[in-house]
């Protein structure tokens, strides 16, 4: 089953780490058998108080795919440049499940 990650950068606090990280990160994600399906672009909130800045969907093959990305040695530098250049959240889900 798929599954996806998917984070909201609502603040860049240091640009030119950011830079370093979106120049190295694609190619670790397909390393790991991912693929964008969303990089940013506009945001309708229809229902709720929830209102993505920066959406990124990556999808993997499977949710343990998706925790050996992230969990990896050459994502763990990135992950951390991410972490001290951003403020956001980010969650993994799996789907589509089957309904009946």
């Amino acid at each position: 089953m798929s599954a996806y990650c998917f984070f909201d950068v609502r603040e860049v606090t240091d640009r030119d780490k950011m830079e370093e990280y979106k120049s190295r990160v694609f190619k670790t994600v397909a390393d790991h058998g991912g693929r964008y399906v969303v990089l940013g672009g506009r945001v309708d909130a229809v229902e709720g108080e929830w209102k993505p800045v920066t959406p990124v969907l990556i999808e993997f093959p499977d949710m343990e795919a998706a925790y050996r990305w992230y969990n990896s040695e050459d994502y763990r530098e990135l992950k951390e440049l991410r972490l001290t250049a951003t403020k956001g959240d980010a969650v993994f889900m799996e789907g589509p499940v089957a309904v009946a």
